[in-house]
């Protein structure tokens, strides 16, 4: 049995471990947990051993470590794998965006043909890191498995089409203050059942707000069960949110606002008085969004089988023996960031 260590930084990243480390103790593994800043007080389910600071990380010496944030403790041993804290949804240019190298990382586990070319690519040129298509772990459940959650929703819809609201917290790709009141609307007519979730990074006066919608009509998500409500709604309704993107991968429709890149496989709009018009387009839609969904689903994420956490392992296992090759040493340019990471820890003993 080897111990392994799984790094967050926010509140969104457990949905991510959480799968992580389920697969880890299927394979008799110690399973650790290091969550800090956003994600500092959470904790996954049990059985996952709880880290409280990076001196516990340093004398664990892990077999690897996996990250869902865009970061990882660099002085901490093992194999350092950058799991993504999302999909590519293109808020920045790929040189700051979800394509950019920070030196920090010995094996990226990608989801999908979109996001594994340009990974390999840059591995090619750069030397210092691998690249394996794994699919994603925070998607493991929605294709495996109950989800009781999920079906407490639908009964709570009585019958009802199930509609799920999720907004990015960047200020000028939010729709969730731009919606409000259409979304309100919605809520007090009772067609449908909503689901409400905002990021855990959006303001205060917003949660209250979308949190007084609930009632027989809608219902309040909270970030550890987005993949629950993803698995119940018929319909999603978002922005730039990433949340498009798993969405999507269920080949369900996406109703975007104002979308900063919207894609074939959107119904983006610009004017919250359409919402209702568009909602009527996503719950019947034509052959031709069906298709696009299905080419995005199969571009980003094809794998279907609920199995991505056990191949990251494998690939993970494979980068230890020295299967995936050698690896070129980090460049100097990550030195700031490495310094960076130990303050931020507050470590500074030696690796």
């Amino acid at each position: 049995m080897a111990d392994y260590l799984l790094f967050g930084t926010e509140r969104y990243a457990l949905p991510i471990l959480q799968p992580m480390a389920d697969a880890l103790q299927a394979a008799g593994h110690g399973v650790h947990a290091w969550l800090v800043a956003g994600a500092q007080g959470a904790s996954l389910h049990a059985r996952t051993t709880p880290i409280a600071h990076a001196r516990e990380a340093v004398a664990l010496r892990p077999q690897a470590v996996f990250s869902a944030a865009n970061w990882v403790p660099t002085f901490v041993s093992g194999a350092k794998v950058q799991l993504f804290h999302g999909f590519n949804v293109e808020k920045r240019d790929s040189v700051r965006g979800h394509f950019r190298v920070r030196g920090l990382f010995d094996l990226y586990c990608t989801q999908g043909p979109a996001t594994t070319a340009p990974f390999a690519a840059l591995a090619r040129r750069e030397g210092h890191f691998k690249v394996v298509e794994t699919g994603w772990p925070k998607l493991d459940p929605v294709f495996r498995g109950s989800d009781p959650l999920a079906d407490a929703w639908r009964l709570q819809a009585t019958g009802r089409p199930l509609v799920m609201f999720a907004s990015t917290f960047t200020e000028r790709l939010s729709a969730a203050p731009h919606l409000f009141d259409a979304i309100a609307g919605q809520v007090a007519e009772g067609k449908r059942f909503w689901l409400l979730t905002l990021h855990p990074k959006s303001p205060d006066d917003l949660f209250r707000r979308y949190r007084a919608l609930c009632g027989e009509n809608a219902a309040f998500v909270e970030t550890e069960d987005l993949v629950s409500a993803q698995r119940a709604a018929d319909v999603l309704v978002a922005d730039t949110t990433s949340v498009v993107s798993e969405f999507a991968v269920q080949r369900k429709p996406v109703v975007t606002f104002r979308n900063r890149t919207p894609k074939p496989h959107m119904l983006d709009f610009d004017d919250p008085a359409r919402l209702e018009d568009m909602l009527a387009r996503a719950f019947d839609p034509p052959a031709s969004l069906r298709i696009a969904l299905e080419a995005y689903a199969d571009d980003i994420h094809p794998c279907r089988d609920g199995h991505s956490s056990a191949r990251v392992l494998a690939a993970t296992e494979a980068l230890i023996r020295g299967d995936l090759g050698t690896l070129r040493r980090k460049p100097w340019s990550s030195l700031p960031r490495r310094l960076q990471i130990r303050y931020d820890l507050g470590y500074w003993g030696s690796d």
